[in-house]
């Protein structure tokens, strides 16, 4: 479904836009399904969340289900990333961008130099936290594997700027609105959300039982 959806955005800006390159039209697409992740990521965490009583005991289909369709989008992801990265530098005029007569692995080298970290997060995503979600937890937790899920609330921020940025729109309203929206977003669900995890569940774990055996009985 996801290089579906990249796919024909990326048709649709193509036949719609002719004006944009290449290069554009593959970030614009990019960007539009990376924020359809993020929702449905960001739906997926506040049902979880929403629905348990037990934070270590109650289960979720959610919880494992999510995490078997987030998986494959990170492969996606950084192929998406490379073409966009491959287009531009096709823009720019590099020839050693493959197909246009230079080596592939050049491009592949520069692109590792240029987005180490954000490689790094996805192998890390794949390599770690899907056995990690799905075996090494056991079936416990669904409720803070909801909230991480959350964490994807401040993403279609994120790629809006992008776009504008990309347009130079920097001048528009919404550039600003949406970098207020990004700067609460992220630091509400990627700041202060990991401080949180780690003083309920670390700190306090006789609180969390204890909180768990009221909320598990009749209401």
């Amino acid at each position: 479904m996801v290089p579906g959806s990249y796919h024909g955005n990326q048709q649709s800006g193509t036949q719609r836009t002719t004006f944009m390159s290449q290069s554009n039209q593959r970030s614009l697409s990019s960007s539009l399904v990376s924020s359809l992740q993020a929702v449905m990521a960001t739906s997926a965490g506040w049902t979880i969340v929403s629905s348990c009583r037990d934070v270590m005991e109650d289960r979720h289909w959610l919880a494992d289900a999510y995490i078997l369709f987030a998986t494959p989008y990170f492969c996606y992801d950084l192929l998406a990333m490379f073409l966009c990265y491959w287009f531009r530098l096709r823009v720019k005029g590099h020839q050693e961008a493959w197909p246009d007569g230079g080596s592939v692995c050049a491009a592949v080298l520069g692109f590792l130099r240029r987005e180490v970290l954000m490689v790094l997060h996805h192998v890390f995503m794949v390599a770690f936290c899907c056995p990690a979600s799905l075996v090494w937890r056991q079936g416990r937790g669904d409720y803070f594997q909801g909230l991480l899920f959350l964490a994807e609330l401040s993403t279609p921020s994120v790629c809006l700027g992008k776009v504008l940025i990309q347009f130079q729109k920097q001048d528009w309203l919404l550039h600003r609105v949406n970098g207020a929206a990004l700067l609460l977003s992220f630091f509400c669900c990627r700041v202060l959300l990991f401080p949180y995890l780690y003083y309920f569940f670390l700190l306090h774990p006789v609180r969390i039982s204890s909180a768990s055996r009221f909320h598990s009985g009749p209401v």
